[in-house]
């Protein structure tokens, strides 16, 4: 069942998607596929090795950009560079999608591309809160 939560017009969100909601994810237009979440985090997730494969073969780009916990300004400024170079719409996926708003919306508000309130309100409508993630 997928539950991709548009946060832009270019970035969007998830909590995990199965190998079979990448076959959802290129039928709705979607370029790049970033997974946040670190292997092994729970069982029966799907490894990343397979979601990438997964992913190529639906001619989807696909980047594994791990975060355990809060991101770190190299995964932030991985996830950045990923969505910059994206031919198209991405979608990054994390166990429920925080992982993933918050390390894109660190990355747009350091690069000065969003302000925080932008930020905090294209996060609540996609069902998140970074009133308190975000610095202010």
């Amino acid at each position: 069942m997928t539950d991709f939560r548009t946060v832009t017009d270019g970035f969007s969100v998830s909590p995990q998607i199965s190998l079979e909601d990448l076959d959802a994810a290129k039928a709705q237009g979607f370029a790049l596929i970033i997974n946040n979440r670190p292997d092994g985090e729970a069982p029966g997730q799907p490894p990343s090795a397979a979601m990438e494969a997964r992913a190529r073969l639906l001619g989807l780009d696909y980047a594994y950009v791990p975060v355990a916990g809060g991101p770190t300004p190299g995964q932030v400024a991985a996830v950045r560079a990923a969505v910059q170079a994206a031919t198209g719409p991405v979608l990054a996926y994390c166990r429920s999608g925080t992982r993933s708003i918050i390390t894109w919306s660190l990355g747009a508000l350091g690069a000065g591309e969003k302000r925080r309130s932008d930020l905090v309100e294209l996060g609540e409508k996609a069902g998140y809160d970074l009133s308190g993630v975000l610095p202010g």
